[in-house]
């Protein structure tokens, strides 16, 4: 039988070390590659063309939903599995319209992940017990959100200003214009019907685009400003 190929996408070499012994020991299953951000992930992945990539979205720069759209871009089959501490509905959601193939959370059992990279690589979409409960939660509770109209790009920006970076900064992350990030953030605020860049932490708060532990929400005022940057 054929070896599947995996790549490994963490910031951590400890982390990735421990992923790649437990994913070897599984019969059939062999690391190819290993990349630590969102630029070497897609370099890797062009040389190394692996069957399965096992990405985590809490990458330096600009994070692993970039990672995963720009591999896609390059190669509409790839097969990618988000395996992250996230256990957000919505940066599930956001991922899958990204691309992904599967969504496995950190905290899920080790034979989670194995069957899922298993299920990736046929071709099958994988979800962690956690998150689709989660997802069916939600979905029974609030049937429809205001960022469901939003794209992947428009989702990574909003993720971006409701963790208070300023917009020069999500400029040089992401590669675009001033303006560009600008006239998002303006598209942004109508399409989820928001007034103030506080209105939009909350929206994100709502979402699990961001959580009320990691950003300090006694200090979103009108403009949003004097936010943490916690790691996506």
């Amino acid at each position: 039988m054929t070896a599947i190929r995996l790549m490994l996408v963490d910031d951590h070499p400890v982390v990735r070390e421990g992923y790649r012994r437990l994913l070897e020991r599984t019969p059939g299953y062999t690391v190819v590659a290993e990349a630590d951000d969102a630029a070497s992930a897609y370099q890797a992945y062009r040389r190394a063309r692996p069957d399965v990539v096992i990405m985590d979205l809490s990458l330096p720069g600009v994070g692993g939903i970039e990672a995963l759209r720009h591999i896609r871009q390059w190669d509409r089959r790839a097969r990618v599995l988000v395996f992250t501490m996230h256990g957000g509905t919505g940066f599930a959601m956001k991922a899958f319209e990204a691309g992904a193939a599967g969504y496995v959370t950190k905290s899920s059992d080790a034979a989670e992940l194995v069957a899922a990279v298993a299920t990736v690589a046929r071709g099958g979409r994988a979800l962690s017990d956690d998150v689709a409960q989660a997802l069916a939660a939600e979905r029974l509770a609030h049937p429809a959100s205001s960022l469901d109209d939003l794209g992947p790009r428009e989702t990574e920006i909003l993720c971006l200003l409701a963790s208070g970076w300023a917009a020069e900064e999500i400029a040089d992350a992401l590669n675009l214009s001033l303006k560009t990030v600008r006239n998002y953030h303006y598209q942004i605020k109508a399409k989820v019907g928001a007034r103030t860049d506080a209105q939009l932490v909350w929206l994100a708060i709502d979402a699990g685009l961001v959580t009320a532990a990691t950003v300090d929400v006694s200090h979103a005022g009108e403009d949003g400003k004097g936010l943490p940057c916690p790691r996506r």
